[in-house]
């Protein structure tokens, strides 16, 4: 099966911001931390791509390394979900109907009545605001969405013929997990994992825009987006430009979650064909 036109729309996207993240450890036209006031606000141009900012920063260079700390942050926030989320998924649908699936299940529940912005204001009212503790924020959201996806897709493997095998032959539930569960629900996972960076994203911003993402002087999208304001009348391209980032970046990862959906489900595949 061909990839299909939101696929590849969504991996030229995705693969674009990334790469842009990666060379802003190596190379960014200006430094972030450069101030020249007398050089505020300069409109677009051959010297400054994007123009400057009202401290007199390069705006591409800050988006550059913006989307190094978003991204970044995004990244970090879905390991923290799937790291620990997919295995409590795994272990409560090893254990369907006992004490822990019941404890795991309503401890997700609880997760899931404090969204990411609640935590992080809990969590920066004791530590204080930092773009570690907005990934702290953001991966204790993302724990129940993977142990939910991880479990309902498990269970639906339990029953199955090959599963129950492997337990006539005397192999644990941790193993059968491992080598037969975790394989066949790994698509759901990837497809699950794009759209859960894509929300990441978008969480980072908020936070970073209410002040309890990264703090200055390190340049983040939603921290962008929140120094503009004061500026919109003058200089309305300070918000354009990042929020133009945000759209587009998010817009990939959603592109990218459905093509990889549809090239990945077999059901899919077979209506297409």
């Amino acid at each position: 099966m061909k990839p299909t036109p939101s696929l590849i729309t969504g991996a030229i996207l995705t693969v674009f911001f990334l790469s842009l993240a990666g060379v802003s450890y190596l190379w960014t036209p200006f430094p972030v931390e450069q101030l020249d006031i007398g050089r505020k606000l300069q409109p677009p141009g051959s010297l400054f791509w994007l123009g400057t900012d009202h401290f007199g920063r390069d705006t591409a260079s800050m988006l550059m390394v913006g989307a190094r700390t978003s991204i970044g942050v995004a990244i970090l926030a879905v390991g923290i979900g799937i790291g620990i989320g997919v295995p409590l998924g795994l272990a409560a649908a090893a254990n369907h109907g006992s004490l822990f699936d019941e404890v795991i299940m309503r401890g997700n529940d609880l997760v899931f009545a404090f969204p990411a912005l609640v935590i992080a204001i809990l969590i920066t009212a004791v530590f204080g605001p930092s773009a570690v503790n907005a990934i702290l924020a953001i991966g204790i959201f993302n724990i129940p969405v993977f142990a939910r996806i991880s479990r309902g897709g498990a269970l639906s493997l339990w029953t199955l013929d090959y599963v129950l095998a492997a337990r006539v032959a005397g192999k644990r539930s941790f193993r059968i997990s491992v080598e037969h569960i975790l394989p066949n629900i790994a698509n759901l996972l990837l497809v699950q994992g794009t759209i859960q960076f894509s929300l990441g994203i978008l969480a980072e911003a908020g936070l970073s825009y209410v002040g309890l993402g990264a703090q200055p002087p390190t340049p983040s999208w939603g921290r962008m987006l929140a120094d503009a304001q004061t500026m919109i009348y003058m200089a309305p391209r300070l918000a354009v430009f990042p929020g133009l980032a945000i759209v587009l970046m998010v817009l990939g990862l959603n592109l990218l979650g459905d093509g990889l959906r549809d090239h990945l489900d077999p059901r899919i595949r077979r209506l297409r064909q």
